[in-house]
């Protein structure tokens, strides 16, 4: 049904909408599978998959991970659509977006799946032939994505400008008056001052981190019995979104806290629990991750940053790097080698390594630890340190859940959370770059008239809203599994690779409709351009996240 004083402008063809794109699933999901066996017949060695033959056939296996990634985008699209349809909802702008997508993502699937700017995964890297395009999947490819349903959509986008997303996200009322308030505190907040604080290389200031956590974004998720507000990730992804909207360092204050709790809370004894957590819920302290060492990267297994017991307590020494908001958090989540004799993942321990807050001058005062700035592109709102340590003291009651060598196993049960809440800033981030251009292109004047009325300019802008769409769906059904107790590793790792690389795309296109003026320092997109690059590297770069994917899919 279309909104109140909205009305419906499909063609004939597409009329049918709904039916079509529920036809159309079962055609690439056949596909999906015919390529998955393809894959697993030349991986498969004695009955398992072996590594060697993986990595021999890395590209192809990446390939799978992108098509399973399309696949399971189109089907999320469709079950939006079906439950804003059943809620009375679903009007022309749900529509045009809905078909957009299908039109794009199968031509984009027959054709050839970006995934990077010099790699496009093939069907035939699959071993598949060509796709036919017929029925329900060829009349979408054929009629989905034309230039005049890309002109409606922005034609539709102008007139809801204020609206917080374009196209209604099927979320509940709690979640919309969630995702209400933080877009005002953003508003209010966070907008008018981020772009400073970026060009000045400034940490985000204090105050703001009090108002977050009196508005309980530290605890958000939390059980209320540890002082938390115990609600859903889904909650989490809508206040991450809106955040990041404003600013990622903003948005991504809250995952520190999110990556500690979710570590005590399924590591953690106890009495770490009664300890810990009202603290993280509160922001009486600020945690930070400290995981990655030089010259690992992703290969966590190998690290090499030493815990020894010296009595009770234990010394850790070593090197570690990309340490977001180091210098005034009050504890690390430590990543440490408390078996020497071990050289892959099964030595390493975790602990809640305490520190004292340092400053500008003093970043790290505590004895025993020592680092500096490590200056970068974009997401400056924390900054990024490295640190080294010698001889630093961690009290004996802080090893991560009373038991040594436990840690990676530990720090795994928290990558669905974090690649989650990192998809989640991900759309936060395309959002504003949406937002960003969309504003220029309204208000910029050429050759006579606004730059949005150009063809090639709004059909940027209708793209991004709609794989912003996408990308959000994914996110939120990632989100749903979690909150139901169902392993999701596999989707939050797709939301994460997706939401990546649409962040990065509508950031790059809205810069090119600022065109000169968007290689300016004093234009924001400037910066939302360096915050979109980091997405694809950290919670695991985009090739990692395609490796991790691929296995799952092929075990």
């Amino acid at each position: 049904m279309p909104h109140d004083g909205q009305q419906m402008t499909q063609t004939p063809l597409l009329a049918d909408l709904l039916g079509l794109t529920g036809a159309a699933l079962p055609e690439v999901e056949a596909l999906f599978a015919t390529a998955r066996e393809n894959l697993r017949e030349r991986v498969t060695v004695a009955g398992k998959v072996s590594a060697a033959a993986l990595e021999e056939h890395q590209f192809a296996a990446h390939a799978l991970a992108w098509l399973a990634t399309y696949v399971e985008s189109l089907r999320q699209m469709r079950d939006w659509a079906g439950r804003v349809e059943a809620a009375g909802q679903f009007g022309e702008m749900e529509a045009l977006l809905l078909q957009i997508a299908y039109g794009e993502y199968l031509n984009q699937i027959a054709g050839g799946i970006p995934m990077s700017q010099g790699e496009v995964a093939r069907l035939s890297d699959l071993w598949l032939p060509p796709m036919v395009a017929g029925g329900a999947a060829g009349a979408l490819m054929a009629q989905g994505n034309t230039q005049a349903a890309r002109a409606r959509l922005v034609e539709l986008m102008r007139d809801n400008q204020g609206r917080a997303t374009f196209g209604v996200t099927g979320l509940d009322a709690e979640l919309e008056m969630i995702r209400d308030q933080f877009r005002r505190y953003a508003d209010e907040q966070v907008i008018p001052f981020a772009h400073d604080w970026h060009l000045k290389d400034e940490l985000i200031p204090m105050s703001v981190i009090g108002q977050l956590a009196e508005m309980g974004v530290f605890g958000l998720t939390i059980p209320e019995e540890f002082g938390g507000f115990g609600l859903s990730k889904a909650s989490m992804v809508v206040v991450s979104e809106e955040l990041s909207r404003g600013y990622i360092g903003v948005g991504s204050l809250g995952t520190r806290s999110e990556i500690a709790a979710e570590l005590i809370l399924c590591g953690g004894t106890p009495e770490q629990k009664a300890q810990w957590l009202p603290k993280l819920a509160s922001g009486e302290i600020l945690p930070t991750a400290v995981f990655t060492e030089p010259n690992t990267g992703s290969d966590l297994g190998s690290l090499r940053t030493r815990a020894v017991k010296v009595g009770e307590d234990w010394e850790v020494t070593g090197n570690k790097t990309w340490i977001t908001h180091a210098a005034r958090t009050h504890v690390m989540t430590l990543l440490a080698r408390t078996n020497p004799e071990t050289t892959d993942y099964r030595g390493l321990s975790m602990f809640l390594a305490e520190k004292t807050p340092g400053t500008d001058e003093t970043p790290f005062p505590t004895p025993g630890m020592s680092g500096g700035e490590i200056e970068v592109l974009g997401y400056r709102g924390m900054k990024e340190y490295e640190i080294g340590f010698d001889g630093f003291k961690v009290k004996g009651e802080n090893l991560l859940g009373g038991v040594e060598g436990q840690g990676f196993k530990q720090l795994m049960q928290t990558f669905e959370s974090a690649r989650i809440q990192t998809a989640a800033r991900a759309v936060g981030v395309a959002q504003s770059a949406l937002e960003t251009g969309m504003q220029y292109a309204t208000d910029r004047k050429q050759f006579g008239k606004a730059l949005i009325e150009f063809p090639r300019v709004a059909g940027k802008l209708a793209m991004m809203a709609v794989e912003i769409m996408v990308a959000r769906q994914l996110t939120y059904f990632s989100a749903w599994q979690k909150d139901h107790d169902k392993r999701c590793d596999l989707e939050a790792g797709m939301a994460k690779l997706l939401g990546a690389r649409v962040a990065w795309a509508a950031a790059d296109n809205a810069l090119q409709i600022h065109g000169g003026n968007g290689f300016a320092l004093e234009y924001r997109i400037s910066r939302i351009l360096c915050d979109a690059r980091i997405l694809n590297i950290f919670e695991g770069a985009a090739e990692i996240q395609a490796q991790v994917i691929a296995r799952r899919l092929l075990d």
